[in-house]
């Protein structure tokens, strides 16, 4: 059996192979080495059915997460893979890769990540080179839900103008000055809950004022994250993550001012990756 995961910052989508059947379907937590420690997340994968049920008789794990993106991180992941998944060979790399496998479908191009982070790198068919790193969510994550979230609460905090029904539902759902600052300095995974606001901009996205939010993110997003590749016009750039499918719109608005080629845009990359790995071990 072959199991193959995509993982964001948010949530981990995995699927459970018998040869070319799908065995299992599961959603978990996503597990980014930067934020989760190889117990927990033995912790977590321990407590799956599917898991425990077929362990022994997982030969491969095929892992694509965001933050995998060393030896010397990934060795986290690794590490707590083997533990649950004893007799199988362990296959960890970085979401840009596999959003690159899954968005591509085998053409050269850019592949970029738009989700609760966001990142993007040249595929040639067989590798992924990046002229501009990712730098997370608190430097850089240019168009990203966490990205979005920190500027709609950073205009509700400063009582900047935002639209009276934004601001009333940000109200109503117990967003305090206090509980936006205990959530992002106090606790954990301050970028997932950052990017949770996407829900709340989803609602309003017929406003003016979350209209140019959002182009303005996709737009800055382009401009450094693609824009960066000598031959961008030359070749399509594809997307995969929820706020590239939800939000494609502002998406393929500013890369038309831009020049950019729009290829595929595709919300989860996981039946990508499994159509890529059932192909390679034919």
């Amino acid at each position: 059996m072959i199991l193959i995961a995509d993982s964001g910052s948010t949530k981990c989508d995995w699927i459970l192979l018998n040869k070319r059947e799908r065995v299992a379907e599961v959603d978990t937590i996503g597990f980014n080495p930067f934020y989760y420690d190889e117990q927990s997340i033995v912790n977590v994968l321990s407590k799956v059915e599917v898991f425990a049920a077929n362990a022994a008789a997982v030969t491969e794990v095929h892992f694509y997460g965001s933050g995998c993106s060393s030896p010397e991180r990934n060795v986290t992941i690794e590490n707590a893979l083997k533990h649950v998944f004893p007799n199988a060979k362990i296959h960890v790399g970085h979401d840009v890769l596999g959003a690159a496998l899954a968005a591509c479908q085998g053409e050269k191009g850019i592949a970029c990540i738009l989700g609760t982070g966001s990142n993007s790198c040249y595929y040639d068919c067989k590798d992924v080179s990046e002229v501009i790193p990712s730098l997370g969510y608190i430097l850089g994550d240019e168009g990203s839900g966490a990205w979005f979230g920190k500027k709609l609460i950073t205009d509700y905090l400063y009582k900047e103008s935002i639209p009276t029904a934004l601001k009333q539902e940000l109200e109503s759902k117990g967003h305090t000055k206090g509980s936006i600052l205990e959530n992002i300095y106090m606790k954990p995974h301050a970028n997932v809950y950052l990017a949770s606001f996407m829900t709340i901009i989803a609602n309003h996205r017929q406003t003016e004022y979350i209209q140019a939010l959002m182009s303005d993110g996709m737009r800055e997003f382009l401009q450094r994250h693609i824009c960066c590749f000598a031959n961008y016009k030359e070749v399509n750039s594809n997307f995969v993550g929820s706020v590239a499918f939800h939000f494609q719109d502002f998406l393929r608005a500013e890369a038309e001012k831009l020049q950019i080629p729009v290829g595929n845009i595709i919300q989860r990359p996981i039946d990508g990756l499994v159509a890529f790995h059932v192909k390679d071990s034919n």
